[in-house]
């Protein structure tokens, strides 16, 4: 194999092409190179392949390119883990000649790099940022888990401690630098694998050793003390400590690492208690951290309970009103994480209520129970002052709360129902549908300012606010009190609110429409009341008032506002006209229609003013729409007499209405037109289907065979005189004998109804004898469908049964005896069909089974 791999290297070189481009070329090496480092890895001769073949394919610059990018795959699987020194160099020469850095650092992970320049190794890490390479041969080549973090420390510490902002690349170091700190603690190499069993106590006081320095190695003057510790809480205070909290669950019954714990502990609460540079939020994280720790059941951890105090007010320092929220939040997740058995709740109340930390006064409160108290929580909270809905509710409805817990929560309800209702009239009216459906009167009765009742009402009773109006227990009184306010807060929502409330009266809801002057609203429920006339007094005379302002003030410049004000009413009145006169006899639709004629024709008199003769056009055709309306219920001989008798129009002015009079001559001319025309299309359409209906009943039947279909006898060669033939609209053709044979007739009133014997045959499939004991019986399923019998006659069934027949095809009964029949004894039908027997011409020569292969006809283009 040797010997075999020798070969191949040297045809490896020898076959390269010599010219052309040079993605040629690699391309040629890229499919041979890998098959020999394949197979020296596979027969386990490193020797050779770092030796010998290295040597070969080094001659050529693309071959040993090509070689060295091919043994990443096998490194980073852990296959390849050592290599000769002057490989490895190449390696990484080529890698940084072709700015392959991330490759380079994947690769020297894997790596054993113990006989390597470890010296240059890092200085090309470093100056390639490289973190994870660098830490890793420091860690893997010389022991060394210390120096990574000294390199990494003088970088990102100065601007922190300067109180400057990391740029990016920085914030990235740091970020290596926890997770570098949390794998040693915890036994773990970095960036994977494992430290050596032997070396993990060693290594984890090295590094807590490490970070417990009271100063750095080139500490300057002004340095403060503690500066690794100092650095990791400045740059990302939550995540270290978690880091901390990581590496206190791995203590167990170790003396010296409890030792380490309570130091780094103390240390903490040194730099940041003593130190203003950090923020209300870092020292809570601290504090947080704390808790947890001192929560735990094996606690081995000693703190100085004064210093939660002094955390307590420094967190609800009521002359501190910035990072309020933030400071709140700190203390609640203190409070949470089990930091509350280091305060002394009687004080710490007092201090979160003075702060205004109600989140934290709701904590406490909940601990007690006190659920009442918490409402007053939220209604303090600008913050959270709408979430009040939903805790009342949930406290009312939901199980796991004592009667009186419930029965508190009520009662602060109720007494800050209106406060409720200021803060959100719709949720508080939701509210108390649902849980104080009973006291409903007695709030509207307790509440002063009538605009937040209006809300309040219009909330809980108007049906698109979204409560069910079936669950409320309320009488009629509030609804119109209601209606009321609505009136005087709302006027132009009066009707269209009317149309969908329920539980008013209408005696109650008029009077107070009418106090507020609102005529469509008091025309609305006096028809709803059952008073048309009453209803359309209040719109006629809102149509007159504005009729007559129109003609005092013909002049000014609400005219076009005016006259689009009457038309609107004038809609109305109509309609309301149009909804009720099918309902009343002539005499009250006269009494409705007519008086709006005449309010809409009395300013037409005027019209010898030239004030108003620019607007009178406008007016005809309000009238004429009038007079449109009311033909459909008003007879046309009464209109034109109305007109006729009016005392203005009898003494020779019939010239001012000759535009109405010939405008309603010409809807007579129309509507008698359009009669005559639809009359005459009906008459043709009935004229036309009669002459088709008595075409196709008067139509002579023509024969399909010239013989009987039952016996199969040419019906001209029987010499029975008594004998009739009977023919069917579907072709077939018998004698009368043969049918009454099969019993295909029936006698009814001295009449006989013949029966199609092959049709009849056919649609049943079976024997027509059954069949037509099944007509006897009256069975709908049979072919005459006995349920159309005094329905249809004789012709009628014949064309029906003919239009089966047409979409079945021949039938098979017909078919199956011909075929089977013999003559003579010799030969069967179809050869006699084929000699041209007329007696057996029937199936075979019917036009149905017949092929029609004629040529389709000649198109002309």
């Amino acid at each position: 194999m040797v010997e075999i791999l020798f070969h191949y290297a040297d045809r490896t070189l020898k076959k390269c092409p010599d010219q052309g481009k040079i993605q040629v070329m690699e391309q040629h090496f890229q499919d041979m190179v890998p098959v020999i480092v394949d197979y020296c890895l596979l027969l386990q001769r490193t020797d050779l392949l770092f030796g010998q073949i290295y040597d070969k394919l080094s001659e050529n610059s693309v071959a040993k390119g090509i070689f060295l990018e091919c043994l990443e795959p096998y490194i980073l699987s852990d296959k390849l883990r050592g290599m000769t020194a002057q490989v490895m160099k190449d390696l990484l020469l080529h890698y940084q000649d072709n700015n392959l850095m991330e490759d380079m650092e994947a690769c020297i992970v894997h790596m054993d790099i113990t006989s390597l320049d470890l010296q240059q190794i890092v200085l090309l890490c470093w100056e390639n940022h490289l973190y994870d390479a660098m830490i890793y041969v420091y860690n893997s080549g010389m022991n060394d888990f210390i120096s990574p973090m000294e390199k990494l420390f003088k970088v990102i510490a100065p601007p922190l401690n300067a109180g400057k902002s990391l740029t990016d690349e920085k914030v990235v170091m740091g970020n290596k630098l926890l997770v570098y700190i949390s794998c040693c603690l915890a036994g773990r190499a970095y960036p994977l694998g494992d430290i050596p069993e032997d070396l993990v106590p060693l290594v984890k006081n090295q590094v807590f050793e490490f970070l417990i320095r009271l100063h750095s190695a080139e500490a300057s003057a002004d340095e403060e003390v503690y500066p690794y510790v100092r650095t990791l809480l400045h740059f990302d205070t939550r995540e270290f400590l978690n880091v901390l909290a990581l590496t206190f669950e791995d203590f167990k019954n170790d003396k010296q690492a409890v030792e380490y714990q309570q130091r780094i502990v103390d240390i903490l609460l040194k730099v940041m208690v003593e130190n203003s540079d950090f923020t209300p939020s870092q020292v809570g994280c601290l504090f947080t951290f704390l808790a947890r720790q001192l929560a735990k059941p094996n606690n081995t951890l000693f703190v100085n309970r004064t210093l939660f105090d002094q955390v307590l007010e420094f967190l609800c320092s009521p002359d501190d009103d910035s990072r309020h929220s933030e400071r709140q939040q700190v203390l609640l997740e203190l409070l949470q994480a089990g930091g509350i058995v280091q305060f002394e709740e009687n004080r710490l109340i007092p201090m979160a209520e003075k702060a205004e930390f109600y989140q934290i006064c709701e904590f406490m409160y909940e601990r007690e129970h006190l659920y009442d108290k918490i409402i007053d929580c939220y209604l303090r909270d600008p913050v959270r002052k709408e979430e009040v809905f939903n805790y009342i509710h949930n406290i009312l409805s939901m199980p796991g709360y004592s009667a009186e817990e419930k029965q508190s929560v009520w009662q602060k309800a109720m007494k800050h129902a209106e406060e409720l209702l200021l803060l959100s009239p719709s949720k508080a009216a939701d509210l108390i549908a649902t849980h104080f459906n009973d006291q409903i009167e007695g709030i509207i009765k307790n509440l002063q300012d009538q605009f937040l009742l209006f809300q309040f009402l219009r909330s809980l009773l108007d049906p698109r606010e979204g409560i069910n109006q079936e669950m409320l227990q309320i009488s009629p009184c509030v609804t119109e009190q209601f209606i009321e306010l609505l009136c005087h807060y709302s006027p132009d929502e009066v009707l269209e609110t009317l149309q969908i409330l329920d539980f008013y009266r209408l005696e109650e809801t008029i009077q107070i429409t009418q106090k507020y002057l609102l005529h469509e609203a008091s025309s609305y429920l006096l028809e709803k009341k059952g008073d048309v006339q009453g209803a359309f007094q209040v719109m006629l005379e809102q149509l007159r008032s504005k009729l007559l302002k129109l003609t005092r003030e013909a002049e000014e410049s609400t005219e076009p506002h005016l006259l689009k004000d009457i038309e609107e009413t004038l809609v109305k009145t109509i309609a309301l006209c149009q909804r009720n006169s099918h309902s009343l006899n002539q005499q009250q639709r006269e009494a409705l229609w007519f008086p709006l004629l005449e309010a809409m024709m009395s300013p037409q008199k005027l019209s010898s003013s030239t004030v108003f003769s620019q607007y009178s056009e406008s007016l005809k055709s309000l009238t004429m729409q009038v007079l449109n309306n009311m033909a459909a219920f008003i007879a046309l001989p009464s209109i034109l007499q109305r007109i006729l008798q009016d005392p203005v129009y009898g003494r020779g002015k019939l010239g001012e209405i000759q535009g109405l009079v010939l405008g309603m001559l010409d809807t007579f001319n129309y509507e008698q037109t359009l009669l005559e025309t639809t009359t005459n299309l009906l008459n043709h359409d009935l004229h036309w289907s009669l002459c088709n209906l008595r075409a196709s009943i008067t139509r002579g039947l023509n024969p399909k065979q010239d013989y009987c279909c039952i016996c199969l006898q040419q019906y001209k060669r029987r010499q029975e005189t008594a004998d009739e033939i009977i023919v069917f609209s579907c072709g077939h053709l018998y004698h009368s004998l043969c049918l009454l044979s099969k019993e295909c007739g029936i006698e009814t009133k001295g009449q006989t109804r013949w029966t199609c014997y092959k049709c009849n045959s056919s649609n049943k499939g079976g024997k027509p004898n059954e069949n037509f004991s099944e007509l006897k019986k009256g069975n709908a399923a049979s072919v005459a469908q006995s349920s159309s019998e005094s329905l249809l006659d004789s012709q009628q069934i014949q064309a029906f049964d003919q239009l089966c027949r047409l979409y079945r095809g021949t039938s098979r009964l017909a078919l199956l005896t011909e075929l089977s029949q013999t003559r003579g004894g010799e030969k069967h039908g179809l050869l006699n069909v084929a000699q041209g027997d007329p007696a057996l011409n029937s199936v075979f020569q019917n036009k149905n089974f017949q092929l029609h292969l004629t040529p389709p006809p000649l198109l002309d283009e």
